[in-house]
């Protein structure tokens, strides 16, 4: 069973998932900081010095000076700034992927054309025949 395990985890596929699962775990990481550090705050400028992390709305009544006092407080919060972070992050990476995938689509060959058939049906039987034959094996009609 243990020669089994390691010739699954050696295979090129589980390897490659493995390699690709790191990958876009740290490409997450940079487009969360691309979002979170150099997107947001100047939008945030833009509409009144606004921090979308911090814009919560508080179900308890009580009022705290932001959302990090609000959770050490134990508040319930719905926390619709950091949803509008995620959106965009997600936006990012969608847009990210979806540029990846287009080039390499444009990179790879495409398919050979379509091998024109050698074979056509006897109009008679419908059997498949050689395309230069002048006389089906079937049912020996002369073609045309």
């Amino acid at each position: 069973m243990l020669k089994e395990f390691k010739e699954f985890v050696m295979r090129g596929n589980v390897i490659d998932m493995a390699v690709g699962i790191i990958i876009g775990i740290s490409f997450g990481a940079i487009v969360s900081s691309l979002v979170n550090d150099i997107i947001m705050p100047p939008i945030g400028m833009l509409l009144g010095k606004i921090n979308f992390a911090d814009m919560y709305i508080n179900l308890t009544g009580q009022s705290y000076a932001n959302l990090a006092a609000a959770k050490a407080a134990g508040a319930a919060t719905i926390n619709f700034g950091v949803f509008i972070n995620t959106v965009i992050n997600f936006i990012l990476v969608a847009l990210v992927l979806f540029l990846v995938v287009k080039g390499m689509n444009a990179i790879r060959k495409p398919a050979p054309p379509a091998a024109t058939p050698e074979t056509k049906d006897c109009p008679y039987c419908l059997t498949k025949i050689a395309k230069k034959a002048t006389r089906c094996p079937a049912c020996t009609s002369e073609l045309k």
